[in-house]
């Protein structure tokens, strides 16, 4: 039978990408034949689960093929493992007892692993801190960014938009990506660079916590350097992140365009980090490249690592994803409203959140039965809203609310009066449409890196919570009902 194992591998190989089969397939063994049943291994119980959800069915089908209908388990450990506890040749294993399913340090409860208590390091200090974990709280980064509860592996529905990123990330907290410990997530906003970036510290965490895992935005970096020379404590800092880290999750990268002394301090930070061999997770929506005004030595740092890149989801991805998130918010929806928004919302996983979450709101509070009537009520003004913006509708948009005229807005003019209505339709156009930065770019006569500039200058300016923010708003709701 382990002949047929054999050929059952070689067949799957073909019909998979090559590091999808690396990843998950390449580690099984035959275990053991009794009967219809052949036991199978894995690496661990996380792969054991992978293995079950997405391919058995696979398994199962070759098998057939070869004239033999079998069932297949799975167990944790290889050969070794086995022969260890006594198992003959051809025979079953006996039961494991180290199958059990690692919870994450960020969702453990007192039910999970009874009072408990994991060691985190935190941005804002270097010391050790035992925190006792609450039922129902996550567990956080004192002074810093906290793991999202919800942000593990186990949460993030795989597909082929994602499959390569995900086993990237997933080998990067396991120790299996040799000779590189330095991974880029790439994609828009909305898509899970978040989601995997945390998952990596989540995982390390949960299986090595004597590992420090600073997780922090550009921006915090950025700030901390600031408050750092600012209380003549830059030493203290430097120290910190050059010495006292294991596993380095820098979000936003493109938050440093222009900010010289930040980039030159990170550049120096990473090769120490870089030097000591340690885990370093970058995430952003543009390639390094494409990031204006990052200095070549800090470019250079960024593109070293394995880049991998999240696209939008598919729409058999769409439909998992909304199962999963429905299954959290402990709701039934019937298949065809399923299908339905997934159809219809296609843009990211945010927005198929908010129509999910919409839909199951107006459920509940108006007491009506989750059916395709007010699926479409609820989805209907998202769906007109999205289908009908455009880049020249943006800039016809912006040009009413501004006073500006298009030939003005796309001129080479750097009038103050004309460049910032110019940088909001170029956020705008990033946000509500699918064309790339270039396009966008190209559509106001500049450079993508122009655009990439715009687009950072407005988000900055967003967060102040002033009069830009409030302008934004506004034009979003027009954009969104669809009064324009």
């Amino acid at each position: 039978m382990e002949s047929y194992w054999t050929q059952v591998k070689s067949q799957v190989k073909e019909s998979l990408p090559e590091h999808s089969y690396r990843m998950w397939i390449d580690p099984v063994e035959f275990l053991g034949f009794e009967e219809n049943r052949i036991k199978l291994s894995s690496p661990n119980s996380f792969c054991a689960r992978r293995l079950k959800e997405n391919y058995l069915p696979v398994f199962k089908k070759e098998f057939d093929k070869l004239g033999h209908a079998v069932d297949i388990e799975f167990a944790v450990g290889g050969k070794k493992a086995g022969i260890a506890r006594g198992t003959l040749p051809g025979k079953m294993p006996e039961k494991t007892t180290d199958t059990k399913v690692a919870v994450p340090a960020a969702s453990r409860t007192k039910s999970d692993t009874g009072n408990f208590a994991a060691t985190l390091f935190t941005p804002a200090s270097s010391k050790k801190v035992e925190q006792q974990t609450l039922p129902g709280f996550d567990m956080s980064f004192h002074g810093g960014r906290m793991l999202k509860k919800g942000y593990t592996f186990d949460d993030f529905v795989v597909g082929d938009n994602s499959n390569f990123a995900y086993s990237a990330s997933l080998s990067l907290a396991q120790g299996r990506i040799r000779g590189n410990n330095v991974l880029y997530l790439l994609s828009k906003t909305g898509l899970g660079k978040s989601h995997l970036s945390q998952a990596v510290g989540h995982h390390i965490l949960a299986n090595r916590q004597n590992e420090r895992v600073y997780y922090v935005t550009a921006e915090d970096f950025t700030n901390e350097m600031i408050g750092a020379l600012k209380s003549n404590t830059i030493q203290q800092f430097k120290d910190k992140y050059r010495t006292q880290c294991d596993v380095l999750i820098l979000e936003d990268i493109h938050f440093l365009s222009g900010k010289e002394a930040t980039q030159k301090e990170l550049a120096q930070t990473l090769d120490y980090l870089l030097n000591a061999d340690r885990k370093i997770i970058f995430s952003g929506c543009d390639l390094p490249d494409e990031i204006p005004k990052i200095n070549d030595s800090l470019k250079s740092r960024l593109g070293m690592g394995l880049v991998t890149e999240i696209d939008r989801p598919d729409f058999s991805t769409r439909v998992k994803i909304l199962q999963k998130k429905a299954l959290g918010l402990g709701c039934t929806i019937p298949m065809h409203v399923t299908e339905y928004i997934a159809q219809e919302l296609t843009d990211d996983v945010r927005q198929l959140e908010s129509g999910l979450y919409g839909v199951t709101a107006k459920a509940q509070l108006m007491d009506q039965p989750l059916d395709m009537d007010l699926a479409e009520s609820v989805l209907v003004n998202m769906v007109k809203a999205r289908k009908q913006i455009t880049i020249d509708l943006i800039k016809k948009l912006v040009c009413n609310e501004f006073s500006v005229t298009e030939n003005e807005i796309i001129s080479k003019s750097r009038k103050q009066r004309i460049v910032k209505p110019r940088q909001v339709a170029m956020f705008l156009a990033r946000r509500y449409t699918d064309q790339p930065i270039k396009k966008i770019g190209a559509s106001f006569k500049r450079y993508h890196a122009t655009a990439i500039y715009s687009v950072n200058a407005i988000e900055k300016e967003l967060k102040q919570k002033g009069q830009m923010y409030q302008q934004i708003n506004y034009l979003t709701q027009k954009l969104e009902t669809g009064k324009f």
